[in-house]
Formats: C-alpha cells, structure tokens, sequence
C-alpha cells in the first residue's frame, strides 16, 4: 500500500514538472512572436524609461532597451535550466551525487538546443532576426542556472562528501 502512495506521489510530481517544463517553453516560443519584437516592446518600455529618467537621450533609452531585452532572453533560460533540471530531479533515484553533472550536462544540451530552435523559430517571424548573439545570451541564461545547482544542490542524504547520511 505505500509503494503505491509513493507511486501515486512520484508519478504527480513528474507530471507536475513535465506541465511546468512544456508551458514554460510554450511561453518562451510566444516571446519570440512578433508580438514581442522590439519594435512592439519599445512601444511600451521606451516610454516608462522615459519617464522614469527624463534626462536620458533617446540613444540611452534604446541602449537601455535593447538591455531589458537581452536580459529578458537570460532569465528566459535561467527558469529554462532550473526547469530541466528539476524534472531530472524528479525521476526518484536519478539525482545522485555521481549523476549530478551527467544531468547539468544534459540539461546545458537541451538549453542550446532550445535556443537554436528559438532563433530558428524566428527566422519566419517577419519583425525579428535570428541571432547567434541571442543563442548565445540564452545559453548563458540556463548555463548559471545550472553552475548554481552544481555549486549548491545536494541530492537528498547526501552530506555534501559523497556519502549518505545517517538520518
């Protein structure tokens, strides 16, 4: 009867990271519309930097802009890594210490990917441009999200040494 609860858990809780997965992906391809190209998000952010620093120019404010923009595409990929690598986390017994950064790798992969088919997916989208700079901006992204697991994740009973602990 437990292994059954723990079944039922285990099956929710990788469904609920597959859904967060795949909506957050459908979201990022909706950013690359042209609903948010940077002429429609100039429309919007130019004016508020504008009134929110009077004093710049029109070249600081689109300077600003494009910025916005371009960290916009790294937090994108940021969620992006954490996602992936929280599903990974979610298979029970797939996130041990020795398998940790197979998965930041696996994970790093799918974020490249990802872009590169973001960029191409913009590439019949009439207001935006591909961009290799971009691909490399979101690979960035998902790249410090996934260093930060390396650096602080610690799979459970793991006591940061590589064994188990006693609890």
């Amino acid at each position: 009867m437990v292994d059954m609860e723990l079944k039922r858990i285990n099956s929710r809780r990788l469904i609920r990271h597959w859904v967060s997965l795949i909506l957050w992906m459908g979201f990022i391809f909706w950013l690359s519309t042209d609903t948010f190209s940077s002429e429609h998000t100039a429309s919007v952010i130019a004016p508020l930097l504008h009134f929110i620093m009077p004093s710049r120019s029109a070249q600081e404010i689109e300077i600003l802009h494009n910025a916005i923009r371009k960290s916009a595409h790294m937090i994108e990929y940021f969620v992006l890594g954490i996602l992936l690598f929280g599903l990974f986390g979610a298979f029970p017994g797939m996130m041990t210490k020795r398998k940790l950064r197979r998965w930041a790798v696996i994970s790093f992969l799918v974020v490249v990917l990802y872009a590169l088919s973001d960029e191409f997916h913009q590439s019949f989208v009439l207001s935006r441009e591909p961009s290799l700079r971009d691909v490399g901006i979101d690979t960035i992204g998902g790249g410090l999200a996934l260093f930060e697991y390396l650096l602080f994740y610690r799979p459970k009973g793991d006591d940061g040494r590589g064994r188990r602990s006693a609890d």
